[in-house]
């Protein structure tokens, strides 16, 4: 339909303007009538639509929908293909049901694996939710549906997150906390951004310029509007005019009056005003121009068995000693309410009014396995019967194998609060003690939105991580349990073995006022990897029940130039005997001597699927970006000169192949040149080197009396090279001899003279 946005703008009153910048009701977009200016319809759905029902008055009762896998499930099939699947199904629901935006995906980076919402959000490292993110947002708007990614940004706990700051270097924001939007937002173009709750180092993200206008739109490019959680406006005239078009939900007509006034007394200019007006109806009248009609019928069933075929793909085994795959015609006894009524999403806005959730043992019984069952605890709280534990231990010790359905009930982790622990309920533990002392062939299979404690993980067999699979997670894991699928998912996050282990230990979750990010940009596997600390399962780890060989890894040429790429090759064989899929995984080490870089960076990832016997070459292109970390002197990401490592692997403590790169770059860091430089600091700069070259043997000459450092010398070699690089310049004046004064005014102007612009004093 042919409009003219700017022209409907002109027409509008000023309060009809500030009425379009808040929502009419907690679901929807403000319509003006007399202009054809629709509402539209948003919806919670970052795994499954969770739509009000419109006949209903209450706005939390809301239609059946297929719940797919949550976040934290769809990330550990390290897809983005997967994603777009979902994506599009939970698209194509959207526009059955006549909902405009979908609110999701959810972004957040698990700082802590204590935090309520981890859920919803998909990794602890940037590269892996960025990529994930693009496909679900490309997955949705396949189907003109829009999408608003969130929450942006830095909201990575659920205590007091309506107030509190989240404080950290500028570094730190730029290289874990933005990231997985920038990705997000350049490659698949959401229609819409939700800003979060909280403070970011004081500035609350609805009304944080910086943020919303300066980063997002100025340096990517983001094109369409950004919407507050619900409830995160904290001054709605700062938030207009730092960025934030859409308040949602509504309030009343207080914040539309507020705007209206500050248009008048000139303190919100009505320029500013036009253009979130016009940034919202561009949206509106996409989704208009977009939707389908008549609308696509809903077809739940099929959906249904999406969920199950995703939840495949997404559950990780994270420990196999040969008890799994399960052999036809064993007698299995089964544990756990897990198994008759699995926990399979998580609570708070995303949780999903779905037709039905079947658990692995109803599978079970209609694939005709020969297993029994011993509820052994409630799937719903922490409950210790000791008839029931003695029948489940009977049952165990009499079977071929046990499979102990355990995780966290829905009360232990959900939007709105976290968890103060990572322990299962003390009676899943005992009881997997229990049965592991007398059976053998003990399987885990565990259901749980992030990580927890395993104190029972050298004592059983196998260990199958299902995280929330969504309403298919029954039959995906009897399929795996059984060897009618073959596990493929990788950890999306670090198990650590106890939480004191985690980087944020000492401070998470804050005094709820701040929250301070000091172990910086050591987040997960940085963390980890760079400590060399003991873990209980690595990032990126997920076994198989065949094996992959990693061969012939290559790099296009030995280095590259700012400017430039190289390419990273290798073939991976499936040598087993089941056909399966490989994550193939690139992490890059930065060797230049760069002060506080982590062991390892992911910065590139493939799945590939593998016949028996079957080989495929990967290629990856690297750029300069993937070897930078960002410099705040330079306001800009920045990779020195020298020698990188390409790491190729099945995990971040599995590398299969290690690859030397050289780099270089016409670029350099400000140099602060004064009287208290360091010598060491002079000789590692190119430009510098030569010219104090001449000093530093001098110095070495006074130091020893020009008797040099020899073995029985009172100052070694090494000791005088320490010392030397360790002097500052203003040194010259005790070690420089009677010329000491001009020798120093003289350097100083060299070395101003070889720094050029990047001297600074």
């Amino acid at each position: 339909m042919e409009r003219s946005i700017p022209e409907l703008v002109s027409q509008l009153t000023l309060e009809e303007k500030a009425g379009l910048c808040s929502g009419a009701d907690f679901w929807h977009t403000k319509a003006v009538e007399r202009l054809g200016i629709p509402a539209m319809m948003v919806s919670d759905g970052p795994h499954g639509l969770r739509t009000q029902d419109m006949s209903q008055d209450d706005q939390n009762v809301s239609i059946q929908a297929v719940c797919f896998p949550a976040g934290c499930a769809a990330a550990a099939s390290f897809d983005p293909d997967l994603l777009r699947r979902e994506g599009a199904a939970i698209g194509h629901e959207a526009q059955a049901v006549g909902v405009g935006v979908v609110l999701g995906p959810a972004v957040n980076i698990k700082r802590s694996p204590l935090c309520g919402r981890n859920f919803e959000y998909y990794s602890e490292d940037p590269c892996l939710a960025g990529e994930l993110a693009a496909g679900f947002i490309d997955g949705v708007q396949s189907q003109g549906v829009g999408t608003s990614i969130k929450h942006f940004a830095a909201n990575s706990q659920e205590y007091r997150r309506m107030s509190c700051s989240s404080d950290m270097t500028e570094q730190t924001l730029r290289e874990i906390y933005l990231p997985a939007f920038e990705t997000a937002v350049k490659k698949a173009h959401p229609w819409t951004v939700m800003c979060s709750y909280n403070r970011i180092n004081g500035v609350y993200a609805s009304e944080n310029r910086r943020l919303l206008t300066d980063i997002l739109r100025d340096e990517w490019g983001f094109d369409g509007f950004v919407m507050s959680d619900w409830g995160a406006v904290a001054d709605r005239v700062k938030g207009v005019a730092a960025g934030l078009e859409l308040e949602m939900p509504s309030s009343g007509g207080v914040n539309d009056a507020k705007i209206v006034q500050a248009v008048r007394d000139g303190t919100l200019s009505e320029e500013t005003l036009d253009k979130a007006v016009t940034r919202i109806l561009n949206i509106v009248f996409r989704s208009v121009d977009q939707a389908a009609s008549p609308r696509p019928a809903l077809d739940l069933e099929a959906d249904h068995r999406l969920a199950a075929e995703l939840a495949k793909q997404c559950a990780v085994l994270l420990q196999n000693r040969g008890a799994l795959p399960l052999r036809r015609g064993s007698d299995v006894v089964y544990i756990g309410a897990f198994a008759e009524t699995p926990r399979y999403q998580g609570g708070g806005s995303s949780h999903i009014n779905v037709v039905r959730a079947d658990g692995a043992l109803e599978a079970a019984r209609k694939h005709g396995r020969r297993v029994r069952y011993v509820e052994g605890f409630p799937a719903d709280r922490d409950q210790r019967d000791e008839a029931e534990f003695l029948r489940a231990v009977e049952a165990a010790s009499t079977a071929d194998a046990a499979v102990i359905f355990a995780g966290l009930p829905d009360s232990f982790e959900s939007e709105g609060y976290d968890r103060t622990h990572m322990h299962l309920p003390e009676s899943q533990n005992n009881l997997i003690a229990r049965v592991a002392a007398v059976q053998k062939n003990t399987i885990v299979v565990l259901h749980t939105g992030s990580p927890v404690e395993c104190p029972w993980a050298d004592d059983v067999a196998s260990v199958l991580c299902m995280y929330l699979g969504g309403e298919g997670v029954g039959e995906a894991a009897d399929a795996l349990l059984w060897g009618d699928a073959n596990p493929c998912g990788r950890l999306p996050e670090t198990w650590p073995i106890r939480l004191e282990d985690t980087p944020c230990y000492l401070d998470y979750p804050g005094n709820g006022r701040s929250a301070n990010y000091r172990e910086g940009i050591y987040v997960g596997y940085r963390w980890y990897d760079s400590r060399r600390m003991p873990v209980r399962w690595p990032f990126g780890h997920g076994l198989s029940y065949t094996g992959f060989v990693y061969r012939e890894a290559e790099l296009s040429a030995p280095s590259f130039s700012d400017g430039g790429s190289v390419k990273v090759r290798v073939s991976i064989r499936n040598v087993g005997t089941m056909r399966g899929r490989e994550v193939v995984q690139l992490y890059v080490s930065d060797c230049t001597g760069t002060v506080g870089r982590p062991a390892k960076e992911l910065r590139r990832f493939c799945k590939i699927d593998l016949e028996p016997g079957e080989e495929k070459q990967v290629e990856f292109t690297l750029n300069a970006r993937d070897l930078s970390h960002y410099e705040e002197e330079l306001g800009d990401w920045y990779a020195a000169s020298g020698h990188y490592k390409v790491l190729l692997g099945h995990s971040s403590r599995d590398i299969h192949a290690t690859l030397d790169l050289q780099f270089t770059t016409d670029r350099h860091l400000p140099f602060h040149l004064e009287e208290n430089t360091t010598i060491g600091d002079l000789m590692a700069d190119s430009r510098t080197a030569p010219i104090v070259a001449k000093l530093v043997e001098r110095f070495g000459n006074s130091l020893t009396g020009g008797n040099g450092g020899g073995e029985n010398a009172a100052i070694s070699n090494e000791m005088m090279e320490q010392m030397i690089a360790a002097m500052p310049l203003r040194g010259i004046v005790n070690f420089g001899g009677p010329d000491a004064a001009d020798m120093m005014t003289g350097l100083m102007q060299a070395l101003r003279a070889a720094l050029g612009e990047d001297a600074k004093s």
